[in-house]
């Protein structure tokens, strides 16, 4: 069985961007998210130790997210960093990271990344 917690279309206004105006002004940012994990005892005893708690993984985001980069990918890079570190129970990660309405030109809703690591590949 695989089992996942799911933290989708979390919102933060931050300051990523290679445009110094990006890094001085900001902008919103869409982050998902999809952690594997075993919460197989939380499944059968209602327990949070069987588990991790959402709100914790939020916080270590928001605080990675705070944290300025010019690059989306660096940004992504520590926040998976920073989730296996803090979170040992995770075997694997796929995160999206979303600049809403970029600064390039183009009609869309959004730019970024999307990658999928596994706590294996860390190097």
């Amino acid at each position: 069985m695989n089992m996942y917690i799911l933290l989708k279309d979390l919102k933060f206004y931050a300051h990523h961007g290679v445009d110094p105006q990006e890094t001085t002004v900001g902008a919103y940012f869409t982050v998902n998210l999809k952690i594997k994990t075993d919460f197989t005892n939380a499944m059968q005893t209602d327990a949070l130790e069987g588990t991790i708690s959402y709100a914790d993984i939020y916080n270590a985001v928001k605080e990675e997210m705070q944290q300025p980069s010019q690059l989306l990918e660096h940004a992504s890079g520590r926040i998976l960093q920073r989730l296996f570190r803090d979170f040992p129970s995770i075997t694997g990660i796929h995160l999206e990271l979303i600049k809403d309405n970029p600064p390039m030109g183009a009609e869309c809703s959004g730019a970024g990344v999307e990658i999928y690591q596994e706590r294996g590949d860390i190097q």
